[in-house]
């Protein structure tokens, strides 16, 4: 089932969660223990996140510096797969400009057409690790709203190739991030709204949010999207905090404020149980007042932790 079809359809805020694919090496237990123990509380759909390769610099026994390209967590498509069979939730792989070309992309959703899979969401990505401005693959996409127009060309029948006969259309429900606090590229938030107006106007279905702690910051966003004539479904992304560093790490690595009530909280925390019991709390009460606004969905960002998110969506749901 298409993800705008379960949000535009079930009369109420419904509940999904992301999740990292295992390290390479890894096999997938842990992942399925954490949807195990969310699977009571109806989950509708779970996102799947996608990594690019990356590159290292190794040294040798002789002194020597070897560089050399890994993708710490692969096999996005295959859990993807055995996520939506084993369980019967629809899952929302997502596809990735960044590091990728458009064959390869094709290639993925050509894959995941097969495996009975129609939703994914649609990101540029990050650029290589140093690299100070986004430089896409050759031949591959610059940003997303050119990602989204190859997905909704796909289902029209319009793959790469001009010279293909019988094409068969992959429809796909194409989802697409949004920045409550604006995306940190953007120069204001008036040109972060014009890039996401591009994405919706070349196809996007729905849009999730960065994570945010201040639930003011999603509906001004709501709002100004709407005065840009953004009238897609915008679901907000909750991150619920579990780590005594998060308090500094969320802020640098997304670009993101900790409220000041929520950062006091936290700096009074002597541990990672204490600091997750200030989180989850903060997370229920965000959760439980978005509900009562009726948002499509509550999209909870696990990061492989669910004890918490158990705790978050009883209290809610």
């Amino acid at each position: 089932m298409k993800v705008i079809d379960i949000i535009q359809n079930t009369g109420k805020t419904v509940f999904s969660f992301e999740l990292l694919p295992p390290m390479k090496g890894n096999d997938a237990g842990k992942l399925f223990q954490t949807i195990e123990g969310l699977t009571e509380f109806d989950p509708k759909y779970i996102n799947i996140t996608t990594h690019r390769d990356e590159v290292e610099f190794k040294e040798m026994p002789d002194g020597s510096i070897v560089k050399r390209t890994v993708r710490k967590r692969p096999g996005t498509v295959a859990i993807a797969a055995s996520i939506q069979h084993k369980y019967g939730i629809p899952v929302v792989p997502h596809i990735l400009c960044g590091g990728f070309t458009k064959s390869e992309t094709e290639h993925v959703l050509i894959d995941l057409n097969f495996l009975g899979i129609k939703n994914v969401l649609a990101l540029r990505g990050d650029g290589v690790k140093g690299q100070h401005v986004f430089q896409p693959e050759k031949n591959g996409h610059a940003n997303a709203n050119l990602l989204v127009q190859q997905i909704k060309d796909l289902g029209q029948g319009k793959y790469l190739e001009d010279d293909l006969k019988n094409n068969a259309p992959l429809d796909f429900c194409i989802g697409v991030a949004g920045y409550p606090e604006k995306h940190f590229e953007a120069p204001n938030m008036e040109q972060d709204l014009l890039y996401l107006k591009q994405k919706v106007d070349a196809g996007a279905d729905y849009i999730v949010t960065q994570m945010f702690f201040e639930n003011r910051d999603y509906f001004d966003f709501v709002k100004k999207c709407r005065e840009a004539g953004i009238n897609v479904p915008i679901i907000p992304g909750l991150k619920p905090i579990n780590l005594l560093n998060q308090l500094t790490v969320l802020p640098k690595i997304f670009s993101i404020d900790i409220p000041m009530e929520l950062a006091k909280a936290l700096a009074q925390c002597k541990t990672n149980d204490e600091a997750a019991k200030v989180g989850t709390a903060w997370t229920i009460q965000q959760a439980k007042e978005l509900v009562k606004q009726n948002v499509p969905s509550l999209h909870i960002y696990t990061y492989g932790v669910s004890d918490n998110v158990k705790e978050i969506v009883k209290a809610v749901f």
